[in-house]
Order: C-alpha cells, then structure tokens, then sequence
C-alpha cells in the first residue's frame, strides 16, 4: 500500500469547532470540490464509530457514490473514515486536530486501499487518472475551506 497523502492548514478556531465541521458529513459538500454530501444511513444520525453514511460525489459531468463506516470520532482531536464501493475497499480519510497557538493544525489524509486492477478501471470512470495528486490538490482546496468556515464560526 503506498504511503497516505497528507494535507496540513493551521486554523484559528478551537479544535471542538474544527471536529464538529469535519464530522458533519453531510455538509462535506461545502468545503469539498468533488464531495457533494450525503446523508447517514443505518439509523446514524451523525459522527460515532460504526455509524455509516452514503456519499455523493461529483467530477465534471461524472457522479458516484459510495459508503463510509466512521472509524475514529475523538471530538475535538480526530475523525475518520472508511471508504467502500459495493465490496470494494476504497480509502480512509482522516482529520488530526492538534491544538497550535490561537487555534488548531489540522492534517486531513487520504490512504488508498484499492486494489491496483480496481484502481485502473476506476480512473475513467471518476475522469481522475492520478488520484494520489489530484486528491492532495482537492485537500488544498478543502482545508481553505474548511478554515474559512471554522474561522467564521462555523
């Protein structure tokens, strides 16, 4: 497996704010550029481990969707989750929250846990050929997002 991509941004919000941002997966669409939301399943009502949630996705006229199982929901340190597409593992993504200064680092990370066959069919279909960059890049855009929101108050 290779090794995760990681995205760093120092955000001048309490790491409380930062968590209950990050663990709203329903609201992912607003900092996200290809996750659009979602809504938890399962009877899940929000972020514990176990809970599940199905998610939208989007990339040029390109939509999916997939399902996650929370993995790590520590308020105010840590979020995570697990991919899946059908059978199919995908990836885990995660937030750290760090307390730093007047706010917080957040690192959020992306681990591919496809399979390399799966990986190269998946690829037209998302219109995405180099997941590992295009993903650090969307993380970019996502975190300056994100700290806009947190650093607005939510």
């Amino acid at each position: 497996m290779a090794e995760p991509v990681s995205v760093t941004t120092h955000i001048a919000a309490a790491p409380e704010v930062v968590y209950d941002l990050v663990s709203d997966l329903p609201r992912m669409g607003e900092w996200s550029p290809e996750n659009t939301g979602g809504r938890w399943v399962g009877g899940a009502t929000g972020p514990a481990v176990g809970a599940r949630f199905r998610g939208s996705n989007r990339k040029g006229w390109r939509r999916w969707s997939t399902t996650v199982t929370v993995a790590d929901a520590t308020p105010g340190r840590a979020f995570a989750f697990d991919v899946t597409a059908g059978p199919f593992a995908v990836a885990r993504w995660s937030y750290a929250i760090e307390p730093a200064g007047d706010g917080c680092d957040v690192t959020e990370s992306w681990e591919d846990h496809r399979h390399p066959a799966i990986a190269r069919i998946v690829g037209p279909m998302t219109g995405v050929s180099d997941r590992r960059s295009h993903n650090e890049a969307t993380m970019r855009t996502t975190l300056e997002r994100l700290k806009a929101a947190a650093e607005a108050g939510g």
